[in-house]
């Protein structure tokens, strides 16, 4: 068993464990018990686990944490570390904002970023090549590789969300790009297969679609390292329609762009969530639309799942996951072996 005051990361510690730690506070939410007390639930994290800390109203951090616990802000704890079914749990002893002097002791902000697992700079250039190699159209190339280079700072970090799936620095371009490789993967083989299509099928415009399908993000979420938080714009309007208006803003600068290819483009943006309640104001009514669509949807729920799955802590004995995940259903781990 470690000392008390050994200083380790959260991914570091083991059940039972107390020990020094440097975190960052990333949700703090304030409830009541059913007696009508008030309490929070806090969450820190580093890069790798994120770990809840209960602070019930007659817990000596109760105060402090109400008038001075700030999101975003980093804190050393001496704390126990625990699991249970709803995941990483703190004890805390003892906190307090970290300070210069901290660095000394290895505090290093940047390793408390959950960012990509793939590097953005090679993901954002495969991303360019895609578009000049598989958009076939000149006029319809020249527009998306015109926003791709005037956001190029943007697409390369922002997450996909604040939260559910791609939450994280990179995450944006980790998604589009898997969209946009499963978007054109079935636009080859539903092309091929169904040859007698009258108009045929558009690769370049699922292309196209798939890379600007979610480029309303860009000013629908505010982008920070630690949590993304939506814009005024992006709670009022979405990124559905912001997308659309800043596909149409950067088209005027084409005049070879076909008013048609135009159109059909921007109902591919418009469409990709399919449903009102999704944020879509119309279903996919052409091939295109379709394709990237269930792209978009397959990638997103994908990653919701895999997420859950990679933080199912080891030695679990349950056949089930909890519903504590973006699915809000709980996941088959497998048959237990009866001891």
């Amino acid at each position: 068993m470690n000392t008390a005051r050994q200083l380790l990361l959260l991914s570091e510690m083991e059940p039972g464990q107390m020990a020094d730690s440097f975190v960052l506070l990333v949700s703090r939410e304030r409830s009541t018990t059913r007696d009508g007390k008030p309490y929070f639930r806090v969450q820190f994290r580093d890069n790798a686990t994120v770990a809840t800390a209960m602070i019930w109203s007659d817990t000596p951090w109760f105060e402090d944490c109400e008038a001075n616990w700030t999101e975003g802000e980093f804190y050393k704890v001496r704390a126990r570390y625990d699991e249970n079914k709803y995941g990483p749990q703190l004890d805390i002893d003892r906190i307090r904002p970290v300070n210069e002097e901290d660095a000394e002791d290895g505090f290093d902000p940047g390793l408390y970023f959950k960012r990509s697992r793939f590097d953005s700079e090679e993901m954002f250039a495969e991303l360019a090549e895609i578009a000049r190699e598989q958009i076939t159209e000149e006029p319809l190339r020249d527009l998306v590789l015109d926003i791709l280079e005037q956001y190029a700072g943007q697409i390369k970090v922002i997450a996909a969300a604040s939260r559910n799936h791609h939450a994280f620095t990179g995450g944006f371009l980790e998604h589009v790009l898997s969209v946009t490789r499963a978007a054109s993967y079935l636009a080859d083989k539903y092309s091929d297969y169904y040859q007698e299509m009258q108009p045929p099928l558009n690769k370049s415009l699922v292309v196209s679609g798939a890379i600007l399908h979610d480029i309303g993000k860009l000013t629908e979420l505010d982008y920070k390292p630690h949590a993304s938080s939506y814009t005024p714009a992006g709670r009022l309007i979405g990124h559905i329609l912001l997308g659309r208006d800043l596909v149409r803003e950067h088209a005027a600068k084409f005049e070879d762009l076909s008013p048609e290819t135009l159109l059909r483009l921007e109902h591919v943006i418009v469409s990709h969530q399919n449903l009102p309640e999704w944020g879509s104001p119309i279903a996919p009514h052409t091939p295109e639309a379709l394709l990237v669509h269930y792209a978009d949807d397959l990638d997103a729920k994908f990653h919701m799942m895999a997420t859950t799955l990679e933080n199912i802590l080891p030695g679990s004995e349950d056949a089930f996951s909890g519903r504590d995940n973006p699915l809000r259903r709980s996941i088959f781990l497998g048959l237990k072996s009866p001891e």
